[in-house]
């Protein structure tokens, strides 16, 4: 699935669609930032250019055509010469430069390319540019990480919510502290089991190299479902079912959503 996203460089705002691994940026928008009559085709037919883009091609793109790239640039630079966007990806099969219709229409280049076509507009827009763009991921990555600990702060608290249940349906009066911990260490390798298959011991003793516990290594998927799941074994214990029938359907449980989380994955992936 493709994702649009503008910046503002230096009072233009230029289109950027991103998919799970790049970024194309609208050179179409960034014209608008160039004085005077300027057209893509101008850049594209300068020999440099077509120099630096065959480059960029080689290192990026294994389906690139170099016999035909080799009759381009043997004419770049020369006052007859002229080449479209479509034709150069046509002729080349190049991946670094997209002309697109319809929604999202216009040309589009790979940010590697589009930074450097930045300085025809001028060198100080090519540094905004690079500024603007960096803070914009800078931001995702830090809404990502935000993500990322709501999940693992709901899982702690819902593992309390868990915790108390137990407390009140499981634990007799007048336990000592050490039998208070034994049933919570079991009840969260109850958890374990169902997800992971195997209990906080059985990891550690596999991954003696590892810092931390099982579900600091756990999946966005995993902790939303550890999360539903330290719920629904509350609920569990609050009817009154036995370890071992929890167990069961806590298992049930996890595989029903992993399988749901992960199809929806997959899903997302194909479409980007």
């Amino acid at each position: 699935m493709k994702k649009k996203e503008t910046i503002n460089v230096r009072g233009t705002e230029i289109t950027i669609i991103s998919t799970k691994s790049e970024n194309y940026i609208s050179l179409t928008d960034m014209l608008k930032a160039k004085d005077g009559d300027f057209f893509i085709s101008d850049w594209l037919r300068n020999r440099n250019t077509i120099e630096f883009l065959g480059i960029w091609e080689q290192v990026n793109n294994t389906n690139f055509n170099y016999g035909e790239f080799a009759t381009i640039r043997s004419h770049a630079g020369l006052n007859s010469y002229k080449i479209s966007v479509k034709e150069w990806v046509e002729k080349t099969n190049a991946i670094g430069l997209k002309a697109t219709a319809g929604r999202y229409g216009g040309t589009y280049a790979h940010k590697d390319i589009a930074f450097e076509f930045g300085m025809w507009i001028s060198p100080a827009f090519k540094v905004y540019l690079i500024k603007e763009f960096d803070r914009l991921k800078q931001e995702e990555t830090k809404q990502k990480s935000l993500e990322w600990n709501l999940q693992r702060t709901l899982s702690k608290i819902n593992y309390h919510i868990h915790t108390d249940a137990i407390k009140d349906h499981i634990i007799p009066n007048v336990v000592t502290k050490e039998q208070i911990q034994f049933v919570y260490a079991n009840e969260a390798d109850l958890l374990n089991v169902a997800l992971f298959s195997m209990t906080a011991k059985d990891w550690r003793e596999a991954n003696e190299d590892k810092t931390g516990n099982i579900r600091d290594y756990a999946t966005l998927e995993q902790l939303v479902v550890l999360s539903n799941m330290e719920s629904i074994n509350a609920l569990l214990i609050e009817q009154g079912l036995s370890q071992s029938e929890r167990l069961i359907q806590l298992n049930k449980v996890a595989i029903t959503q992993m399988k749901s989380l992960v199809e929806n994955r997959n899903l997302r992936n194909k479409m980007i």
